[in-house]
């Protein structure tokens, strides 16, 4: 997820302070309030308004919308379910940028990138199953990147009607991937997408992609670093475990949906490499562990770098509809970690089977991937990649090959990479394009 409070002037020129059309305030010249105009827009409900600043003189009005979604777009009768949306207004005759994380919404004002550059409006979309927009009944079989897509459409639809101008949808990581499936299914919804680190795993069978990117990326000395301290903590596993089972248990939290603590932590440990590079930046490089790291230093690296509270219930449960989507649509990379021959207990515990319930069936589409990926390379168009070069999650990039399109590098960037961090002349070619792109 890419969120950012930079400031940067506006692409677009501001309409001027006190002009009827600019106040934040109004819908559309002549339509009343923005909050009458929500309150009249068919099956949307405005939960709240809340202070809208994201920023020290933000003209934006923040509101927590609910909208009415059907759980199945291809059949009515499988009832609907309430779709939580975010809306970041400042006025009508602005862009509007599309914004998703991909999985649950932030309910806290924030801008992405595109917002801030173009002095936008915003609209955040929660991705279907997660946070609270899901049905009553989870049937996980509507959980599909096209029922996802569909509900984007609906959405763009409806605001039009208060936002008539130019559309830019953006996201980051699964945001992005979500963008693009979005456009693939309905391409002219939106003037322009940007899409932010955003993995492109076509063929689920094969991660010889990621492997040699892992063999490759940063200093050999750095790399040997993360897998002696990948190895020195299962060789204290013991410890390490006592030390996760006793946060667990005084946080009244447990480990049923992997198995047990000690599966959690394996986990966590091979993930360890690909999530480290993912996110390192030149103060995680230096805070490596040493050869002589203490258990202490070595279970607070692995914590800082994985995250371990996501494998314990209480989080895990929140992202089923993740694991779900990776072990039936998207793909996963496998975690082959030759390094750690011998101090392994488990098979493929870092699979998504893992973290979705056995009662959930998962057969995995082999179609889906190659179907977004060769739309993107034949017909892709009005499409800005932004990657960074040290970024694990795009060792398989999206190739766009359609008109107006680009991917472009952050030199030795991260999966946090923006625009902003591009070198000069990319970077005033994106900003250029995003403007481009806003006054369709």
């Amino acid at each position: 997820m890419l969120i950012t409070t930079a400031s940067a002037a506006p692409l677009i020129p501001t309409v001027p302070m006190g002009s009827t059309a600019s106040a934040a305030g109004r819908s559309r010249p002549g339509s009343g309030d923005i909050a009458d105009a929500l309150r009249a827009l068919p099956g949307l409900r405005v939960i709240e308004e809340r202070p809208g600043s994201a920023e020290p003189g933000d003209r934006y009005r923040f509101f927590v919308l609910g909208l009415r979604q059907p759980v199945d777009h291809t059949d009515p009768a499988a009832g609907t379910f309430e779709q939580r949306l975010t809306l970041l207004h400042t006025a009508a005759d602005r862009p509007m940028v599309l914004a998703t994380t991909g999985y649950h919404a932030v309910l806290t004002p924030w801008r992405a990138e595109p917002t801030v550059l173009l002095g936008a409006n915003q609209l955040q979309i929660e991705h279907r199953y997660f946070g609270t927009s899901r049905p009553a009944t989870l049937d996980h079989t509507h959980l599909t990147i096209r029922q996802a897509a569909d509900d984007h459409h609906r959405v763009v639809r409806l605001f039009r009607a208060l936002y008539p101008g130019a559309w830019i949808s953006a996201g980051g990581s699964k945001g992005g991937m979500a963008s693009v499936y979005h456009r693939r299914f309905h391409p002219a919804d939106v003037d322009g997408t940007v899409a932010y680190g955003a993995p492109n795993n076509v063929d689920d069978r094969d991660d010889s992609a990621y492997l040699r990117f892992l063999d490759s990326v940063g200093s050999a000395e750095h790399r040997e670093a993360v897998r002696r301290a990948q190895r020195h903590i299962l060789l204290r596993r013991g410890e390490m475990v006592a030390r996760y089972e006793a946060w667990a248990a005084g946080d009244g939290d447990t480990f049923r949906i992997v198995g047990s603590a000690d599966k959690a932590l394996e986990i966590a440990v091979l993930r360890a490499q690909f999530m480290f590079w993912q996110r390192a930046q030149a103060p995680d490089l230096a805070a490596l562990p040493g050869p002589d790291a203490t258990p202490d230093e070595l279970y607070d690296w692995l914590d800082r770098t994985t995250g371990l509270s996501l494998y314990a219930d209480s989080t895990a449960r929140n992202y089923i509809p993740y694991w779900y989507q990776c072990g039936t649509q998207l793909g996963y990379a496998d975690m082959r970690a030759p390094h750690l021959t011998g101090l392994l207990r488990y098979r493929d515990p870092a699979r998504p089977r893992t973290f979705v319930p056995r009662d959930i069936p998962m057969p995995f589409d082999a179609t889906a991937m190659p179907d977004i990926d060769r739309w993107v390379r034949r017909r892709g168009s009005r499409l800005l990649f932004v990657n960074g070069t040290a970024d694990p999650s795009v060792a398989e990039p999206f190739r766009p090959g359609g008109p107006d399109s680009w991917v472009l590098h952050v030199p030795g960037g991260n999966h946090s990479a923006k625009i902003e961090n591009l070198p000069p002349v990319d970077r005033a070619q994106a900003r250029a394009t995003l403007a481009r792109w806003a006054r369709a």
